[in-house]
């Protein structure tokens, strides 16, 4: 139950895909403005992400799951910075493939939900292959 408030404080911010757009405008300027286009292939933007997604792992490893559930104030806040990181490479990965992230996002959840069936998924960590 803990998951789904978090997620339902993400949905109260009403930002949604105009956030999106926003975020990804943003970027595209401020890469224009230093000439960094040059560098955003996708190669080097995935490897970029990856490197991020590392950096925010590296804040939960050999934590407890309930320690990972009551982080300190510093502790969070290095994490939000490194999430904005993540979100921030994705999103210019996404707009230099050319990919909607939202329209994506959307197809990906229909999927699974083919894939792990209520029925045959509740309570269950297993793979769609296994159920």
């Amino acid at each position: 139950m803990a998951q789904r408030k978090h997620v339902q404080r993400v949905n109260d911010n009403h930002r949604g895909e105009q956030s999106l757009e926003h975020l990804r405008d943003r970027l595209r300027e401020f890469a224009a403005a230093r000439d960094w286009n040059q560098f955003h292939s996708p190669k080097n933007l995935a490897i970029a992400l990856s490197v991020e997604a590392g950096e925010l792992l590296e804040h939960f490893q050999w934590l407890s799951d309930q320690e990972s559930l009551t982080l300190p104030d510093d502790k969070r806040e290095k994490i939000k910075e490194e999430l904005a990181d993540v979100l921030l490479y994705l999103i210019r990965l996404a707009d230099v493939l050319n990919v909607d992230l939202i329209k994506s996002a959307d197809t990906k959840i229909e999927a699974n939900a083919q894939q792990y069936p209520v029925d045959k998924s509740r309570g269950s960590a297993k793979k769609y292959t296994e159920l």
